[in-house]
C-alpha cells in the first residue's frame, strides 16, 4: 500500500480547527516515533495547512472540511488510519470506508480500543489513546518546531480579541480597557484575529486609543500568526488556537474560558494563567452569546494576572 514515493501512508481524520490540532501534537509526534517510514497525512481543513510543518510529524494535510463528504481516497490506499476526530459512527465509517490495514481508535462496535471517557483533558485523551494501542505517547510533547517568519516578528503583548463561536467573545470594551491600561504602562500591542475578526479588532483598538498600526488581524498567513506568538512577550486571548500556540511556543498567556472546563482544554504547565467562573458555566458552545463563565471575568482579573505573570 505505498504511494507515488513508495512509502506506506498514515492518514490521521481531526477535521477541526487550529486548537484541535495543538491539543493532539503530542499524537501526532507519538505517530512520527513510531511509523518513521510512512506517509503521514493530516485530514483537515485547508486553512491548517501552514502550520503543519512546525510539528514536525506532518509530511502533507488532506483537504477535509468536516465530516458531511467521504474522505477522498480510494479503499486500500491507507495502511494505518488513526481516528483523532472523535468515536462517533460518522468519523469511524469514514475511516472504515478506506478498508485500512490497522485502524487505532476508541471502542465502539468492530473496533478494539480505549473506552472514551468524559473529563478528559484533550492532550490526555489522544496521547492516552495511543498509549493504549502501544504506542508510547507524552501528553507534554506539545512544543511545536520555531516559525522561520520570527526573525520578523515584534516582540509585542498579543491581544487576540476573536474566537470561533460568540460563546467565547470576551466584551470588547473589557479588550479595550485592558489595552489601555497596557499600553499607558509602556507595553506595545498587537491585536489579532482572523480575517472575519479584522473589524472588531479595528474596533477595540480605536477604543483603547490606540492607531490601525497596532491591527494585523486579517493580515497575518497562519505561519505568521503562529510566528508573531513565538514572539510575544504576552498572549491574552480567549480559549483559541492563539492560547494552544502561546503554549506551544511557552509565552506567557492569560487565557479566558468560557463553555469549555479547563480542565479538559486548560494550557499545560508553565506561564499561563486561565480565568473563569466554573459555578456559573453554562457550556453550550454553539451559543452565539459570551457564556456567563466568561463574563464573569473582569478587566481587573485580566490586570491582576498580567501582573503576576510579569514577575515571574
Amino acid at each position: 500500500m505505498p504511494d507515488v514515493a513508495g512509502r506506506p501512508e498514515l492518514l490521521v481524520l481531526r477535521a477541526l480547527k487550529l486548537g484541535d490540532l495543538l491539543v493532539a501534537v503530542p499524537a501526532l509526534k507519538a505517530l512520527r516515533r513510531e511509523y518513521p517510514e510512512h506517509r503521514i497525512r493530516y485530514a483537515a481543513q485547508e486553512w491548517l495547512r501552514p502550520i503543519l510543518p512546525l510539528t514536525g510529524a506532518v509530511d502533507d494535510l488532506l483537504p477535509l472540511h468536516g465530516l458531511d463528504v467521504p474522505i477522498p481516497l480510494e479503499p486500500g490506499q491507507i495502511d494505518v488510519a488513526v481516528n483523532l476526530h472523535g468515536s462517533g459512527p460518522e468519523s469511524c465509517s469514514r475511516i472504515e470506508a478506506l478498508q485500512p490495514r490497522r485502524r487505532i481508535g476508541h471502542a465502539g462496535p468492530g473496533w478494539d480500543g480505549p473506552p472514551w471517557k468524559d473529563g478528559v483533558h484533550e492532550r490526555e485523551r489522544w496521547a492516552g489513546l495511543l498509549s493504549w494501542h502501544g504506542i508510547p505517547a507524552d501528553p507534554l510533547d506539545y512544543r511545536l518546531d520555531p516559525p522561520s517568519a520570527a526573525e520578523n516578528a515584534p516582540e509585542a503583548v498579543v491581544i487576540h480579541v476573536g474566537a470561533a463561536y460568540g460563546s467565547r467573545l470576551w466584551p470588547a470594551d473589557r479588550f479595550a480597557d485592558v489595552a489601555r491600561e497596557l499600553d499607558a504602562a509602556g507595553s506595545p500591542i498587537l491585536f489579532t484575529g482572523s480575517r472575519s475578526e479584522r473589524q472588531r479588532a479595528l474596533a477595540v483598538a480605536d477604543a483603547a486609543g490606540l492607531g490601525a498600526e497596532c491591527v494585523v488581524a486579517g493580515e497575518l498567513r497562519l505561519d505568521e500568526f503562529a510566528a508573531v506568538i513565538s514572539r510575544s512577550r504576552l498572549v491574552i486571548s480567549a480559549d483559541t488556537g492563539a492560547a494552544h500556540l502561546a503554549s506551544a511556543y511557552a509565552r506567557p498567556s492569560v487565557v479566558l474560558f468560557g463553555p469549555a472546563p479547563v480542565s479538559e482544554w486548560g494550557p499545560p504547565p508553565g506561564p499561563h494563567i486561565a480565568l473563569t467562573d466554573g459555578s456559573r458555566r453554562r457550556g453550550d458552545t454553539f451559543a452565539t452569546d459570551p457564556d456567563p463563565a466568561l463574563l464573569a471575568v473582569t478587566v481587573e482579573d485580566v490586570l491582576a494576572a498580567v501582573e503576576k505573570l510579569e514577575a515571574l
